[in-house]
């Protein structure tokens, strides 16, 4: 079995793309972070089969939007494994399903709380520690971009689509900024991909309905979003850095 003596964060692991990243991290032998907001259980569940698949983790509570609980996340991180290597800013919310005039302040509020703030202050954390200007040894960060961002989401999720543009300018921009300083970084944007996330959020015939539609004629597996992770996490994309991976059967 692979093994490294490699640090992954994954935010948002204990449910969807989040915990596939998570276990397959874990298969490829690295150490990993993970993060929940609400769902301990869910998260504990995860790390154990991290730890079957050959990997360490560390379980950790954690609403990246709170400035204080990102530093005690890094915090933690530090304690147990050392500065990460990785940091896949995976934790993010869709809001409520809906045309933009209904949407609440609040719920906007909270959407980009999470998706937006939580990435740049993971990412200063994690830049912090990795850049060979202030003494680390480089490293990658692998943002979770949605191919929301360049299609709208008109009638379902603007808010959501907007937050990932968000971070499609995040990736496109630090990438530039720590490039010399031996930082990747880049972001994978899922389609429509096969999680609980439809149901949750009230449309659960939404695979069902918009399937169909896809160019490959289905939606994808949260497996299929990690294995694009793992890659650009990895030396074999060593070359790679500001890409925005779409993973979305041609969507």
């Amino acid at each position: 079995m692979p093994t490294t003596d490699r640090t992954m964060i994954v935010t948002g692991g204990s449910k969807g793309i989040g915990a596939a990243i998570a276990r397959a991290a874990g298969a490829a032998g690295y150490r990993v972070a993970l993060t929940y907001r609400s769902d301990a259980a869910g998260a504990e569940s995860v790390a154990r089969d991290v730890e079957k698949a050959g990997g360490e983790a560390l379980v950790i509570s954690a609403d990246v939007a709170r400035e204080e609980d990102v530093l005690a996340l890094f915090s933690a991180v530090d304690a147990t494994f050392g500065p990460p290597d990785v940091l896949v800013n995976n934790a993010g919310g869709v809001g409520p399903l809906g045309r933009l005039e209904a949407i609440s302040a609040a719920a906007l509020h909270d959407v980009l709380a999470i998706n937006v703030v939580g990435s740049f202050l993971c990412c200063r954390e994690a830049v912090r520690r990795m850049s060979t200007g202030k003494g680390g040894r480089g490293g990658t960060i692998v943002n979770m971009s949605s191919r929301a961002a360049e299609l709208g989401g008109a009638g379902e999720w603007i808010h959501y689509a907007a937050s990932k543009g968000a971070i499609d300018s995040l990736t496109a921009g630090l990438a530039r900024e720590v490039a010399v300083e031996g930082i990747r970084v880049n972001a994978v944007a899922p389609g429509l991909i096969a999680t609980d996330l439809h149901a949750a959020a009230g449309a659960p015939d939404r695979l069902a309905r918009l399937g169909p539609a896809v160019p490959m004629q289905r939606p994808g597996t949260a497996e299929e979003v990690a294995a694009a992770v793992l890659w650009l996490a990895s030396p074999a994309s060593s070359y790679v850095t500001g890409a925005i991976l779409p993973v979305s059967g041609g969507r």
